[in-house]
């Protein structure tokens, strides 16, 4: 089993200083969960309570159109955080699914706690904003690729950035991210 509170404080630490005992403070705001391949997290419909931190093993945000066609938004390897985040934090209804893609530990935190420990620790307001614009200007930049580059580049972008997907995520999810066919995928990888 991972070291779930090192991991968290390391993450943590790469952008702020804080003392041992805020650190220790923060990570009693998380619970840890196992979670196993195929079990959602989040379903279409469902009320959002918590983001996920991802400690090990590999997620998936993803959309489901009325033709039943899966449209990937987010792979969540470790380090990363997924959620609905329009549903956490506009206390609204999901409008995506997340799911375990392998066997996987995260750190749940709620949305309730994550205002807690920021309004009380200023830091840890900062490494949360800066979190969110990190992940709103990844987002616009995949956006951007989309409208600009065809899918041979998008490919190879994607495996560039990062190469691990390749050995975690199944093709068939890889080309749903690029928005291409599973056939498709095979033709950009020769």
């Amino acid at each position: 089993m991972v070291n779930s509170k090192e991991i968290l404080k390391e993450h943590i630490s790469k952008l702020i200083s804080l003392t041992e005992e805020q650190l220790d403070y923060v990570f009693e705001h998380f619970h840890l969960m196992s979670v196993k391949k195929g079990q959602r997290l989040i379903s279409e419909g469902d009320l959002v309570h918590y983001e996920y931190f991802v400690l090990e093993g590999c997620l998936k945000s993803f959309y489901m159109n009325d033709n039943m066609k899966m449209f990937i938004l987010q792979f969540g390897m470790p380090g990363w955080w997924v959620t609905d985040f329009d549903a956490l934090y506009n206390k609204t209804k999901a409008s995506i699914n997340v799911d375990c893609i392998t066997d996987a530990s995260v750190l749940a935190i709620s949305n309730d706690d994550r205002e807690k420990i920021c309004s009380e620790i200023h830091e840890i307001e900062h490494f949360f904003r800066w979190r969110t614009n990190k992940g709103y200007v990844a987002a616009q930049k995949r956006l951007l690729s989309f409208m600009n580059n065809d899918a041979k580049f998008r490919y190879e972008e994607l495996l560039a950035m990062y190469p691990q997907l390749y050995n975690l995520v199944p093709k068939h999810l890889i080309a749903s991210y690029l928005g291409v066919t599973r056939e498709t995928l095979s033709r950009l990888q020769q």
